[in-house]
């Protein structure tokens, strides 16, 4: 039982989801903290410094993608005549999308563009950024949890819709948690709507391990932020230099780790509760799966979709799949 006093009830309420997420997953064997809160704005600089590392290549093969096949792109979409809503899931700075946008927009096609993020500093970024740069674009900005806000804005309205989950969103989870989203997301289509999912393909070990362990140190910068955004926001103490960053990858399983070692025994501090930890042991904080061909094929049938289409980068490390409800 968490026991909070009256003020770290009042310190606390605002960031209430979050607290709760930390006290459970850190009070859990194995210890682990959820991906989806390394976006602050500290996280966010971060990650953009990440997509321009020489050693994260899944930013240079998808905008690759994007910027050498975006008509092709455009011509393998369901959406001629029709006014349609481009939804994006986790956006980021849009880089990408963005030539998706300039390119429809130039086209005088209909449509509306729903960047969807948990990051309310992301989507204040983007609504400054886009218009700036499409002056015409129709923007509507949501911040929270993909499923949940995707659920309330369904409600709203009855068009067509293209779903965009690009860079290695879809990677973040586990193979059964990343069926059971695509499952979900079909939920909210209806048949003939489409998804592109982006897809970051298996390939040599040697250089996934190095996109998560890059030889400038900000991915462990990036992991150790979520233990600095917890002290900042929740009123934690965790000792930051008693923690290293270290991942993994599996090559029979695809999948590439990462966790926060825990380098002393100690005993860190959140209102109303303390959490023992032990020299040496683990914090998992990210997930980044890879997947063949065959698997992503695989999945889109196996959770209502057709598999309509692929685009590929020039090495064939990283895939944009087509997707049609069915």
């Amino acid at each position: 039982m968490i026991s909070i006093d009256a003020e770290e009830c009042r310190f606390i309420t605002k960031s209430k989801d979050f607290y709760f997420d930390v006290v459970q997953s850190l009070t859990e064997t194995p210890k682990r903290l959820s991906s989806k809160y390394f976006y602050d704005k500290n996280g966010d600089s971060l990650f953009e410094a990440i997509m321009m590392s020489p050693d994260y290549y899944l930013t240079k093969c998808e905008m690759e993608i994007f910027t050498c096949q975006t008509k092709q792109i455009i011509d393998r979409l369901a959406i001629q005549n029709t006014d349609f809503e481009l939804i994006e899931l986790g956006p980021g700075n849009c880089a990408k999308s963005i030539h998706l946008l300039r390119t429809l927009s130039a086209a005088n096609v209909s449509f509306n563009f729903v960047p969807i993020d948990i990051s309310e500093n992301v989507i204040n970024e983007l609504q400054s950024f886009l218009l700036a740069q499409i002056p015409d674009l129709r923007l509507n900005g949501l911040i929270g949890d993909y499923f949940d806000t995707l659920a309330s804005h369904c409600l709203l309205t009855q068009k067509r819709k293209v779903v965009l989950c690009l860079g290695g969103n879809i990677g973040n989870m586990t193979v059964a948690e990343s069926n059971q989203f695509c499952k979900i997301l079909r939920g909210y289509l209806q048949p003939g709507d489409q998804c592109i999912i982006g897809f970051d393909l298996v390939k040599n070990p040697a250089v996934i391990k190095l996109a998560y362990d890059d030889s400038e140190g900000l991915t462990r910068a990036f992991n150790l932020n979520l233990l600095e955004r917890i002290n900042r926001e929740l009123d934690g103490d965790f000792n930051i230099e008693q923690f290293e960053h270290y991942c993994n990858y599996d090559p029979s399983t695809g999948a590439a780790k990462s966790y926060l070692v825990c380098l002393s025994d100690m005993v860190v501090n959140l209102p109303g509760v303390s959490i023992h930890f032990e020299k040496d042991e683990c914090i998992w904080t990210e997930v980044s799966q890879k997947y063949s061909k065959i698997q992503i094929r695989q999945m889109a049938s196996d959770n209502g979709f057709i598999h309509s289409g692929e685009f590929l980068d020039t090495k064939s490390w990283f895939m944009d799949a087509l997707w049609t409800a069915v």
